[in-house]
């Protein structure tokens, strides 16, 4: 793992664009190289769309979480609002997966997810629109 690139910011719904690279341990959007995303949205235990799986909707779109044994043991419930951290996965034909580094319950913090998207958009035009466009 090369802590050197940062955890992007981003949206599930963005993540479709991701496209596998030459180096097995980092993913490309546009010109922006990643191995960890981060991301917030509500966990989903429903039967029927997540198959008994954890699963964060984020409003764009469905991920699903791969947890290790420090973050399977905890009680996460469904609805609790969630922070997370880890390395993308892309399957074709499945739902994303995140395998979790960190994950963080933020149901208490006051308009999280209106912050989250405005955190968000700031980080894509600061940082990532130019590198995304340089590359489309």
């Amino acid at each position: 793992m090369d802590y050197s690139l940062a955890a992007v910011k981003m949206l599930i719904s963005q993540l479709r664009d991701a496209k596998p690279t030459s180096s097995q341990n980092a993913t490309a959007l546009g010109g922006v190289l990643f191995q960890r995303a981060w991301l917030q949205g509500v966990l989903v235990f429903d039967q029927v769309i997540s198959d008994g799986r954890m699963v964060l909707d984020d409003g764009t779109g469905l991920v699903e979480l791969g947890l290790c044994s420090d973050f399977a043991h905890r009680q996460w419930k469904s609805g609790m609002y969630l922070m997370v951290v880890g390395v993308f996965q892309i399957r074709t034909g499945e739902i994303p997966l995140l395998k979790v580094h960190k994950m963080v319950d933020l149901s208490g913090s006051p308009d999280r997810e209106a912050m989250w998207y405005l955190e968000v958009m700031d980080a894509y035009r600061l940082f990532y629109e130019p590198l995304i466009q340089e590359f489309s």
